[in-house]
């Protein structure tokens, strides 16, 4: 059994703080998912979802700080996954990621602008997030790809690991594409990839 790894940021103490950090977050969420995190600092991101500067502050140290818990919090409010041999295909789970995430461009926008500034540091809170992320996500998606090529559902020809890898790089560079070009089939093109696979 995994266990969540700790918030980003200061959790709040008891309760009430708790709750109280949540709200920010769910805040944030929902003006980010229309616009993306267009202010450019944190005084200006809690004037754009109602709150004090003084409160962001209580919780957060940095506006990348911020920004990272925010889009960590909108991932762990995705529906869970089912028991892994009822879960879809690696391709199928990232068309549904996608369709979801059609209709929050701005939290889009926040993951696309948070993985350009984990490249741009050299250690710090977003480089530490998104490879530990993307190391998740390609060892979840090796898994499922293993599991599919036990069924005899997709190729076994071709490394399971090398797959999820160019399966990630295809997901979010074709979000990319789609931001700038809205209408751009994101999930048809991303399903092109399960006949490639077809075995």
């Amino acid at each position: 059994m995994t266990t969540d790894p700790p918030p980003i940021g200061r959790p709040g103490a008891y309760g009430k703080g708790v709750a109280r950090r949540r709200e920010i977050l769910d805040k944030a969420i929902e003006v980010f998912a229309a616009r993306g995190s267009q202010a450019t600092s944190l005084r200006q991101i809690a004037q754009a979802i109602g709150v004090s500067h003084a409160a962001l502050l209580h919780y957060f140290d940095s506006r990348e700080q911020l920004l990272v818990a925010v889009y960590d919090h909108a991932s762990r409010l995705s529906p869970p996954h089912a028991a892994f041999d009822e879960r879809p295909g690696a391709v199928e789970e990232l068309v549904e990621a996608a369709s979801r995430n059609v209709g929050m461009p701005g939290m889009v926008l926040l993951y696309s602008t948070l993985v350009a500034a984990s490249l741009e540091e050299s250690s710090g809170v977003t480089t530490e997030y998104f490879s530990t992320r993307f190391e998740r996500v390609r060892s979840d998606l090796t898994a499922l790809l293993v599991r599919d090529q036990a069924r005899g559902l997709i190729r076994q020809d071709v490394d399971a690991a090398e797959i999820a890898a160019l399966l990630v790089a295809a997901s979010d560079g074709l979000q990319i594409q789609w931001l700038l070009t809205p209408s751009m089939h994101l999930e048809s093109t991303l399903r092109v990839f399960a006949t490639l696979l077809k075995p």
